[in-house]
């Protein structure tokens, strides 16, 4: 593992240990603080800037001579894989952390010797932003202008200006811990901006929310630039919000990668990226074959399609000739995207550094049965929560081999039914059978032929990996001889054996994906559930991770995932789109993107699809 790989989290740590908490905003804000340069056109620059924390005795650089500046009246990305460094410049940058070596002007004061000066004249929102679960939405409001010191004159208008903007208007009686994820999000936002800041930092601001919740809070970011003249400084593992961004810092291992417009690292790799679409739909065996080949930056499932970046530039005849892979495929170019410039920019960068290519798909056992066989069944599913129907009446059908995505809004009850498919919550009413078993009566049984990986991967933090590995396969039953063989395979299959001894709770955040994912196939599930297994997670992570899960479907194994990032509901062989409890399409993805094909968009994205049938469905709701 890179020495600089646990940058993020030791920071995290440090943080703790200096008794500051992440979860504490900003404390006020002011307009015109004490020594700003009102001539300088940055609002932040950061020169020479080095950060390194202890785990144990081991020494993690989360910065490395980083230099950056961020221009004031606009939105600039932070990009980054997982342990680049983000979190730790976000929080060097507001003063929460001292740079080892180096300097950082925000504001147009030096972050070390004007900590809190700085921290009254920012907005900082972190990953995970602090409110009071217990308190309404109206109390968190009043609580935060409380401790910036926004006087009792001016609140009431900021508030309808700042509920009309998040749609919280309706909710401000609502305790916070009952909100959505998405809401969450908006309210943590507004307490935020409860006293505009010159410059407004966020932290990862939509890991975890859907597409619509994304979309709505990036019109609140920018409508604060456009007519508050706000300058603001996001980072996201969201690449193509980086293309919504009118500047991108990139960085990687705490060094600074490059920095400008996003359509300047798209236009370097025009003429390298194509759509294959193979005639036989063999669109997984397509992919992996394309993943091995030297010549191949990226290779993407896009439902029936595989989307190709070439190391060189070619044209589509040299494409059909140079990839004779035994799928026979038709070729279109494409424009190329943001995410084709950094996924090359980031392969480059570790093959140049000697880094090996990411890990080879696993070699799951098969599974035995037809493809044919419907091994989860749903059937009139309810569930109720005192008076409220948080699942109102649901069918829907798997069949094994498959990948079926159980996707929806923010609260809409794909999380309850989750839970209940796993054997993990009661039905209310209705039919539930997994792998065979009556889920009413034989929870047990279904149990065992399951593998859940839950969203917060429920891993011990305190254990080691090899302890957390040991821990979970006793738990299903694994003992001796096999237990001993699951684990090594676990070690191999995962290139977790130079980490077996390490505290699970201080790795990167993919390294803990591999354990969790690892933890769940211990014991060999015919049925594998994936609760947002990727949020948070780097591009490079997020690749490698769906590999692995291409290969269980190639063996058999059924797949259920929840996910709010809609390029990767296109792996899914099958799908349903929840609302408000109830199911509003069922599908495949390209079913689901025909429905909103039109002359105004052609080619629309499964995001585009997504976010067409929950505004739909809000219509109809309003006019009933």
């Amino acid at each position: 593992m890179n020495r600089r790989g646990t940058a993020d989290s030791a920071s995290g740590q440090a943080y703790q240990q200096h008794g500051l908490s992440v979860q504490t905003p900003s404390i006020v804000k002011s307009s015109s603080p004490k020594g700003m340069s009102v001539h300088s056109e940055y609002c932040l620059e950061a020169t020479g800037a080095n950060k390194s924390f202890f785990l144990g005795r081991r020494r993690v650089i989360a910065l490395d001579d980083f230099s950056a500046r961020v221009k004031k009246g606009m939105v600039t990305g932070l990009i980054g894989p997982d342990g680049a460094g983000k979190t730790t410049f976000m929080r060097m940058a507001v003063g929460l952390l001292i740079p080892d070596k180096g300097r950082i002007i925000c504001l147009g004061m030096d972050t070390s010797r004007d900590s809190l000066e700085v921290q009254a004249a920012i907005g900082y929102m972190p990953q995970r932003f602090g409110l009071y679960e217990d308190l309404t939405v109206q109390e968190n409001l009043d609580l935060y202008a409380d401790l910036q010191g926004v006087p009792n004159e001016v609140r009431p208008g900021r508030y309808r200006e700042l509920m009309r903007m998040t749609g919280l208007g309706p909710f401000t009686r609502r305790l916070a811990g009952r909100l959505s994820g998405g809401m969450k999000q908006k309210l943590g936002l507004a307490c935020t901006l409860i006293k505009p800041p010159a410059l407004l930092i966020l932290d990862e601001p939509t890991v975890g929310v859907d597409p619509l919740s994304r979309r709505e809070l990036w019109h609140i970011v920018y409508r604060q630039v456009e007519e508050e003249g706000m300058s603001v400084l996001l980072s996201t593992s969201y690449l193509d919000e980086a293309e919504r961004c009118q500047d991108v810092i990139l960085i990687h291992e705490g060094r600074f990668l490059g920095q400008d417009e996003p359509h300047v690292f798209s236009k370097a790799l025009e003429g390298h990226s194509f759509i294959l679409t193979p005639s036989r739909g063999d669109k997984r065996r397509l992919q992996e074959v394309l993943s091995e080949r030297h010549e191949v930056i990226d290779a993407l499932i896009l439902g029936e399609k595989v989307r190709l970046v070439t190391r060189d530039a070619m044209e589509p005849q040299e494409v059909k000739r140079c990839f004779q892979v035994g799928v026979d495929f038709d070729v279109q170019v494409v424009e190329p995207r943001f995410e084709d410039a950094f996924i090359s920019l980031l392969k480059r960068k570790k093959e140049g550094e000697g880094e090996a290519e990411l890990h080879h798909a696993i070699t799951p056992s098969m599974v035995r049965g037809s493809r044919d066989e419907e091994v989860i069944a749903v059937k009139d599913l309810k569930r109720k929560f005192g008076n409220f129907y948080a699942v109102k009446g649901i069918d829907f059908t798997v069949k094994r081999g498959e990948i079926f995505g159980l996707l929806g809004a923010n609260g809409a009850g794909k999380s309850t039914t989750f839970r209940m498919l796993c054997g993990l919550l009661p039905a209310s009413s209705g039919e539930l059978r997994v792998a065979g078993h009556n889920l009413r009566r034989a929870r047990a049984k279904a149990r065992a032929k399951i593998g859940y990986m839950a969203q917060r991967f429920s891993l011990y933090g305190g254990l080691t990996v090899y302890q957390n590995l040991r821990f979970f396969s006793s738990a299903y039953g694994l003992r001796g001889k096999r237990q001993r063989q699951r684990i090594g395979w676990a070690l191999e299959s995962f290139d977790l054996s130079g980490l077996k001894d390490a505290r699970s709770g201080t790795l990167p955040l993919g390294y803990k994906q591999r354990l969790a994912l690892a933890v769940a196939l211990m014991h060999e599930p015919e049925i594998l559930f994936l609760d947002e297994p990727t949020s948070g997670v780097d591009p490079l992570a997020r690749r490698e991770f769906w590999r692995h899960i291409n290969a269980l479907a190639e063996a058999n194994v059924t797949v259920m995932v929840t996910t709010h990032f809609m390029e990767e509901a296109e792996y899914c062989d099958r799908m349903v789109i929840m609302a408000q409890g109830e199911i509003l399409a069922a599908g495949t993805p390209e079913e689901m993107k025909a429905r909103f094909r039109s002359p105004e968009n052609p080619d629309p994205t499964m995001e585009d699809a997504f976010i067409a049938l929950i505004e739909m469905h809000g219509q109809e709701a309003e006019s009933a």
